[in-house]
């Protein structure tokens, strides 16, 4: 039966709306810089990708991906804040950095997030923006960014018994920034655990996310020293860390717009930490 033209019109209306689910074909794929395809972004899966637990039901580590299966990198950032920073950043001392996610944005460079709870709070509308954008996705790096052991860097100690509850009060913070779908994947502050920490983290069902890479970033003012080690360092399937921290890693955008490039000139493809999981939860063919 041929329609009428009325309903010719609605079917069409209702065709333009429903594109995104693909019922009236797929939209040519956008481009990145210098006519580089974008990278396909999709919606966070259900069920996340993440490892089966250690030895003794311990929480699994995860410190980089297969070296086999292509050149994929993970640039991570650590968004840190500390619980008892807010007097500091009262005064204007800045814990955020806009200027490097807008350079990842303008790059089209997928990366994954670890914020910290306190962070969220400070910068909710950066969080949300962060949180909701396919480019990149979010992960907990605990409530109050204090040590999960002693002797960590200065930082002060959270007791085994408060464990879990920082890390689940991180993801209720994500939460009321507007992070919905957060990561079930945690870096310890300062990267420092021992097994008391993994036993006490089990039963919240995350993934701790180390990496093989350090960027040396923090308090750093050379940006072409941090490129520089960063690219020494680089394998197939390599976590690199960096930070979000405006006031305690000056020189991380500069960094990156020096490292990207580099690397794609490699022929590295950038993924997201989620990516590198399921990769290394794959079997071996």
């Amino acid at each position: 039966m041929i329609p009428s033209v009325r309903r010719v019109r609605r079917l069409t209306a209702v065709c333009v709306l429903s594109s995104a689910l693909a019922a009236c074909g797929a939209p040519e794929a956008p481009r990145g810089p210098a006519g580089a395809p974008r990278p396909a972004h999709s919606a966070v899966p259900s069920r996340p990708p993440t490892l089966a637990p250690g030895p003794a039901g311990l929480t699994p580590v995860f410190r980089n991906g297969p070296r086999t299966g292509g050149r994929t990198v993970a640039l991570t950032f650590d968004a840190d804040m500390t619980a008892g920073q807010g007097d500091r950043a009262a005064a204007g001392e800045r814990f955020d950095n806009p200027s490097l996610i807008a350079a990842l944005r303008t790059l089209q460079v997928p990366a994954t997030v670890f914020m910290t709870g306190r962070w969220a709070e400070q910068y909710p509308d950066q969080a949300r923006a962060i949180g909701r954008d396919p480019l990149f996705e979010v992960a907990n790096h605990s409530y109050s960014h204090y040590a999960f052991t002693g002797g960590c860097y200065g930082l002060p100690d959270l007791p085994a018994a408060r464990m879990r509850a920082d890390v689940e009060r991180a993801y209720t913070a994500f939460r009321a920034a507007g992070i919905e779908d957060a990561m079930p994947y945690f870096r310890f502050p300062g990267g420092c655990y021992d097994r008391a920490a993994l036993r006490a983290l089990a039963p919240a069902g995350v993934t701790a996310v180390q990496w093989d890479v350090v960027g040396g970033d923090a308090f750093a003012t050379d940006s072409g020293a941090v490129a520089r080690q960063v690219l020494d360092g680089v394998r197939p399937g390599s976590v690199v860390v960096l930070h979000c921290t405006r006031s305690a890693a000056p020189a991380t955008e500069r960094a990156v717009r020096e490292i990207v490039p580099e690397l794609r000139r490699r022929g590295y493809r950038f993924v997201k930490v989620s990516e590198l999981v399921a990769a290394a939860g794959r079997p071996s063919a």
